[in-house]
C-alpha cells in the first residue's frame, strides 16, 4: 500500500500560495511555425543564443524521462543539484524554526544550504562501517524536522546504504526524504526511483556531472511526486538552465552507448586501482565503493597527501571528516591518469 503525503502539511504556506513568475516563453509555448517573436525584449539579431532558453527544458526532460523510466511531470532540472537542494530548503523549511537531519560524513552542501537558509541541523553520524543508524535518526526527529538528506552511494565513503534501513526511514518519517543519487550509475543496485510510487514523500536527486561527464554544464535532476516537483518549479528562477547547456545535455543523452562504455571502463579501473592500493604498506584500508572514487585509509593522511601533491597528483584529504581519520578520497581517472597515480605511489616510501 502506497504511503500518503499531504504537501499542505509540510510545505511553507507562503510557498504554496506563491504566484510564480510567468516568462514570455511560458505565455506563448509554440515551437512550430514561422512566428515573429516580439514578446520578450530580446536582441533580434540572430545568433545561437539571442533568444531566451526554454524555461521548462521540455526536450531535455523528455530525454531524461526516457532514460530513467519516469514521466516528465516528475522531473525538475536545476543549475546543478545544489540549486535543487536549495529549493527544497526554501519550499519546506521555515527559517529560524525548522530543522533537517543529515548523517556525516556526507556531502558538505547539505549543511551549507541549511545555514544559508537559517535552518537547524541535526547530525546523526553514520556507523563505523558507514551505514545509517536508523533508530537514532528516527528518535532525533522532532515536530520541526521537515526533511532528511543523505546520499547513496555516499560521499565520501563510496558505499550504498542498506535498502532495509532506507525503507525504514521512508516508512516511519512522514516528512521529505531526499536521496542524493549522484553516483547511482556506478553501481549495479537499482535507483530508489523504482519505489517512488510507493513513497510520495521521496525525492531523488541525480546529476549529469559524474557518469555523463558534464560537470562543467551544472545540470542536476530532481525526480519526485508531481506535486513536489510543481512546488519546486514554481519557486525556481525562470531561465535557470541556459540554451547551450540544454543542447549539450541532449546531445550527450542521445549517445548512451558512449556513456555506458565510459562507465564500464571506469569500473574496470576502479577494481585495478583498488587492488593496487590494497597492496601498499602505508595503506591500511581500501573501502568498498559503488562510486567513481575510493576512500582509502592510510597511516598518515596529511603526509601522504603532501607526497602525492609533490608528484603532481591531487587527491582529497578527508581526515577531518567524521569517521574518516587518515582517509584520502581518490577519484578514478582515465587509465593514463591512474597510471600516473600508481607511479607516484611507487615512489612514496614509509
Amino acid at each position: 500500500m502506497a504511503k500518503t503525503f499531504d504537501l499542505t502539511q509540510w510545505a511553507r504556506p507562503e510557498m504554496l500560495a506563491l504566484a510564480p513568475y510567468t516568462s514570455a516563453r511560458d505565455t506563448f509555448t509554440a515551437t512550430e511555425g514561422n512566428y515573429n517573436f516580439l514578446d520578450a525584449n530580446e536582441n533580434p539579431n540572430p545568433s545561437t543564443v539571442n533568444r531566451y532558453p526554454d524555461p521548462n527544458q521540455l526536450e531535455l526532460k523528455k530525454k531524461i524521462a526516457a532514460l530513467r523510466s519516469c514521466s516528465v511531470d516528475q522531473l525538475l532540472i536545476g543549475n546543478g543539484s545544489d540549486e535543487i537542494l536549495d529549493l527544497v530548503f526554501r519550499a519546506f523549511c521555515v527559517p529560524n524554526k525548522d530543522d533537517v537531519i543529515i548523517m556525516p560524513p556526507t556531502y558538505g552542501m547539505y549543511a551549507v544550504l541549511a545555514n544559508i537558509n537559517g535552518v537547524g541541523i541535526k547530525e546523526v553520524p553514520l556507523t563505523a562501517g558507514f551505514q545509517l543508524n536508523t533508530e537514532k535518526i528516527l528518535s532525533t526527529v522532532s515536530p520541526n524536522t521537515k526533511a532528511i538528506f543523505f546520499c547513496s552511494p555516499n560521499n565520501p565513503s563510496g558505499n550504498l546504504f542498506k535498502r532495509s534501513d532506507i525503507k525504514q526511514l521512508l516508512n516511519y518519517f512522514d516528512g521529505v526524504v531526499v536521496i542524493d543519487e549522484a553516483y547511482i550509475d556506478f553501481t549495479d543496485e537499482p535507483s530508489w526511483l523504482t519505489q517512488s510510487d510507493s513513497y510520495p514523500n521521496l525525492m531523488i536527486t541525480q546529476t549529469l556531472s559524474k557518469a555523463f561527464g558534464l560537470a562543467g554544464l551544472r545540470l542536476g535532476i530532481a525526480i519526485g511526486h508531481p506535486n513536489i516537483i510543481k512546488l519546486l518549479h514554481n519557486i525556481k528562477p525562470p531561465y535557470n538552465i541556459n540554451t547551450l547547456s540544454q543542447q549539450k545535455a541532449i546531445e550527450s543523452l542521445t549517445d548512451i552507448e558512449k556513456v555506458d562504455k565510459q562507465i564500464k571502463e571506469l569500473l574496470m579501473e576502479r577494481r585495478r586501482v583498488a587492488a593496487y592500493l590494497s597492496e601498499l604498506k602505508w595503506v591500511e584500508t581500501v573501502f568498498p565503493s559503488d562510486a567513481n572514487f575510493l576512500l582509502v585509509r592510510v597511516d598518515d593522511a596529511n603526509k601522504r597527501y603532501d607526497a602525492l601533491l609533490t608528484r603532481k597528483v591531487v587527491v582529497r584529504n578527508r581526515t577531518t571528516q567524521t569517521n574518516c581519520e587518515n582517509c584520502l578520497r581518490i577519484t578514478i581517472g582515465t587509465p593514463e591518469e591512474n597510471n600516473q597515480l600508481i607511479e607516484a605511489c611507487n615512489k612514496i616510501t614509509l
